[in-house]
């Protein structure tokens, strides 16, 4: 993926055995013309194959192991994972209600082994509970059917951060997402302790910026960073803009993001203080 693309056909296990697909390419000292030939396309789709921007035709994917001189158990191996990853996520059966450029990032993040954002106006979805979910898609919604099932998903998308051996998720966000009247007081008291509940969990840090941190470089706009248990696969970025939502996988562009990721945590009070922060914030809500 690079920075302007949306990454909507791409999901992290087929990324994954493109770059491995790639890297037995490079092996076999076999160019990107040579596997084009192979398989009588261009080579556009042989590009298209290694970013992982297309489900795989497995006779296609059999060629190519041929054509780099792997066989036996490792060939077997790759196109046993190739047919597992060209299987649909548990969250195709929210496809009615799942955007394409939104499936891309549900599973970044259900592969992912630490994720690290920065929300500046609502609870992160993994954190609210069904009720603040709920409140904030109707400001953006209106057919109460649609609402429950995204209320739905969002709760199915937390259910491996709170599993035993789930990811990391280490988040900022700012004091004001808290105060934002944006859902009744009682549905806010609930979400506060629920949030209480979570950062308890050992694998969630969750740090608040207070109001004293006027400006901060983090107020250009949410983002969230994904790392993955897979050598082969870097840090994705997923950014939101007025202009919509694009991933970043630069080596440069993820730093930067990583590294403003880094002094707002610095800024911040450690996330051993976080919860003193949400009762104190929890008592001040009044009905």
């Amino acid at each position: 993926m690079t920075q302007a693309q949306s990454a909507s056909a791409a999901t992290v296990r087929l990324l994954v055995l493109g770059k491995r697909l790639r890297d037995l390419r490079d092996a076999a000292g076999k160019s990107f013309e040579d596997a084009a030939a192979c398989l009588g396309v261009s080579v556009l789709a042989i590009r298209r194959i290694e970013q992982g921007q297309v489900k795989w035709k497995l006779p296609y994917i059999k060629m190519l192991l041929e054509e780099y001189g792997v066989s036996g158990e490792e060939a077997s191996t790759f196109l046993t994972m190739a047919m597992e990853a060209n299987q649909p996520g548990w969250w195709y059966r929210y496809r009615d209600v799942l955007p394409d450029w939104f499936r891309a990032f549900v599973s970044l993040e259900e592969e992912a082994s630490l994720m690290r954002a920065y929300e500046p106006h609502y609870i992160p979805g993994l954190l609210q509970t069904e009720d603040y979910a709920r409140a904030v898609l109707r400001a953006g919604l209106r057919d109460e059917r649609e609402i429950e099932r995204r209320v739905e998903l969002r709760m199915q998308r937390k259910r491996r951060l709170i599993e035993p051996g789930g990811p990391d998720f280490w988040v900022v966000i700012d004091e004001t997402v808290l105060r934002r009247p944006v859902v009744a007081p009682k549905v806010m008291r609930d979400q506060i302790d629920h949030l209480i509940e979570m950062v308890a969990l050992p694998n969630v840090n969750l740090q608040v910026i207070p109001f004293a941190l006027y400006v901060h470089e983090g107020m250009y706009g949410p983002f969230q960073l994904f790392r993955f248990p897979y050598k082969e696969l870097q840090d994705i970025v997923y950014v939101e803009t007025v202009l919509g939502s694009f991933y970043v996988d630069q080596y440069d562009d993820v730093t930067a993001f990583q590294a403003a990721l880094d002094r707002m945590s610095a800024l911040a009070p450690p996330p051993q203080r976080t919860e003193a922060l949400l009762s104190a914030i929890q008592k001040e809500i009044k009905e």
